[in-house]
């Protein structure tokens, strides 16, 4: 195995760190994306678990738990949703209450996330990198 030195640019950490909360967002704002943005969210977290830069990890991992503990909630309401309808007078009211929640939720934290990303001062990184020959 060789190590050999790897260009992160600061272009590529902004967008690190800005992908999972564009998705987060899009996918709350369209519920239909809902379900497809939880399975693809695993792959966009996974990603950059390990980025080499802390910050994209730490705007990833607020992110992420809004996210996630928004879909746990979601469950959980959508689970005892008979008792919620009759709280709320029916299934619609349970449905804008649910997707209201969802927006105030993940939607203006993102922005602010998205306002301090593009206010970040990125740097090229170089990392070193393990090849097989």
């Amino acid at each position: 195995m060789k190590t050999v030195e790897k260009l992160v640019s600061a272009a590529q950490c902004r967008r690190s760190a800005q992908i999972f909360i564009i998705g987060s967002m899009i996918s709350v704002l369209a519920p239909p994306l809902l379900m497809v943005w939880i399975a693809a969210s695993i792959f966009a977290y996974a990603s950059v678990a390990h980025h080499p830069d802390m910050r994209v990890r730490e705007y990833q991992r607020w992110a992420g738990y809004r996210f996630y503990g928004l879909v746990g909630t979601l469950i959980v309401v959508l689970n005892f949703s008979g008792e919620m309808k009759d709280l709320l007078g029916g299934g619609m009211n349970l449905l804008f209450t649910v997707w209201a929640v969802s927006l105030l939720v993940v939607v203006p934290l993102g922005i602010r996330d998205l306002i301090r990303i593009s206010r970040e001062n990125w740097q090229d990184m170089m990392v070193e990198v393990q090849v097989h020959e």
